[in-house]
Order: C-alpha cells, then sequence, then structure tokens
C-alpha cells in the first residue's frame, strides 16, 4: 500500500511561524490554492480511502484536494499539543531556551515526544493492513513524527523531516516484506504552487524561478533560500543562513 501524506495549506500562522496545535484556524486564501493545485496533482490517482485530522485546516485541505466523501476524521492525527507554547515562534521559546528542541523536550503542559510517537504509532497500525493508496492530511510536526516511526526510526529522528505547507509524502508498505518500509517520495508541492520556493516538480518540466521563500520547522517558522533550478525541473532549497 502507498500512504500519500499531505500537509494541510497555508494558514495565517505558518506566514508569522507561530506553533498551531490546539489553535483551530483557517486556510488563507493562498492556502486553499496550494491545495486545490495539489488536488489537480492527484487526479488521476485512485485512492481506497482517506484520514484527516480533525484541525479545519486539515479538514478544509482534504475537501479541496477531493478527497472527502472518502475520509474519516481520525484524531490521532492532530498537530503536536504545544502546551505553554502554543502560538509563540521557535525564537521567542529560544531567547528563553537557548537549547530547547521540540522532539528531545515537548512542550511544558503539552505534549511529550513519547506522547507523539505514540499517535503516530496507532495511525500505522490503523493504515498499515489496507490496502491500495490511501491519503492522510496532517501537520507539520505530526507529519514528521509520522513518517519518522513508519520506517522505524526514534521519535528524535523526526528533526531531520521538512513539511511544507500543502506537501505531499508517499511512504510504502510492502505486505510481503514488512521490513521494508519506505519513504519513496518527501516534501513534493506541484509545480503550479511553487511559489512560496522550497518544491519538487511532481509533473517535471522546468520549475518557474522564483524569489519567494518556503516556511517550515513548526507550523511556519524558519526560512529556506531558493537554490537554481536544475535541468530535472527538481528544485531543491536549503536552510537560509
Amino acid at each position: 500500500m502507498n500512504l500519500y501524506l499531505v500537509r494541510h495549506g497555508e494558514t495565517a500562522w505558518t506566514v508569522s511561524g507561530q506553533h498551531t496545535g490546539r489553535t483551530d484556524i483557517p486556510l488563507t486564501p493562498h492556502g486553499e490554492q496550494e491545495a486545490r493545485a495539489l488536488g489537480d496533482a492527484l487526479a488521476t490517482v485512485a485512492f481506497t480511502g482517506a484520514f484527516t485530522s480533525p484541525r479545519q485546516r486539515a479538514t478544509r485541505t482534504c475537501e479541496l484536494v477531493g478527497l472527502n466523501a472518502l475520509a474519516a476524521i481520525e484524531p490521532d492525527l492532530a498537530e503536536w499539543d504545544y502546551g505553554d507554547y502554543e502560538g509563540q515562534r521557535s525564537d521567542a521559546i529560544r531567547a528563553q531556551r537557548p537549547d530547547w528542541s521540540l522532539f528531545r523536550d515537548g512542550c511544558p503542559n503539552g505534549e511529550s515526544p513519547e506522547s507523539v510517537s505514540a499517535r503516530a504509532d496507532r495511525v500505522v497500525a490503523l493504515i498499515r493492513p489496507l490496502q491500495g493508496n490511501v491519503a492522510v492530511f496532517s501537520h507539520g510536526h505530526f507529519g514528521r513524527v509520522l513518517a519518522a516511526r513508519w520506517i522505524g526510526l526514534h521519535v528524535s529522528a523526526a528533526r531531520h523531516f521538512v513539511l511544507s505547507t500543502a506537501s505531499l509524502g508517499i511512504l510504502r508498505y510492502e505486505s510481503a516484506s514488512p521490513n521494508d518500509s519506505s519513504i519513496v517520495l518527501w516534501n513534493a508541492v506541484p509545480v503550479s504552487t511553487a511559489a512560496r520556493g522550497l518544491h519538487l516538480g511532481l509533473h517535471g518540466g522546468p520549475v518557474a524561478d522564483t524569489k519567494a521563500i518556503a516556511r517550515w520547522d513548526n507550523e511556519g517558522g524558519e526560512t529556506l533560500s531558493r537554490k537554481p533550478t536544475n535541468r530535472t525541473g527538481v528544485s531543491h532549497a536549503h536552510p537560509a543562513q
């Protein structure tokens, strides 16, 4: 089976870089555009099922992609509960705790890494017995943990996975080889929505040159700078200095 992991589209707090866990805010108009473009890119994929976080930014992304008729709400797909850090930016948190790491320390009065890892494991157990192409609509930090746990890595490894808004990852599970779970695509967005920076061309072909940036890490956060497009139509981004 193939798990199509989708992070929701842009919100006001992904732009401002604020941690967005329980806060239930809508997509921006650009976020809705991102989701529609992803739906266009996935239009030829035959899905056998879909699951979505209960937060409206995820359910709306699912609807705009065109899979709401298939989707079931799965509470375990909700974003990390940031507790006292809800609504804060990473730089503000680190001004008080310079060595703070979400994937190691969790959040005061919120979720621990172990709790989020356990939720991800329950999602894996829910999805792995299924057949065909299954879509999951979730969030930046939880999606990173889900990918790490899918391939058997410790939750701390999720810090190495980056997810842009309205991005797609494909996780694969071979039922005949249960130890061979894999990530076959990661953090890709359709070329038509690449105006915000980090992207992979799902359809190939040239990617439009843009000076824009992608935001990542929390529900917004640090920025990525663009590198020139290469001949394959794939544009790579690296952390801004």
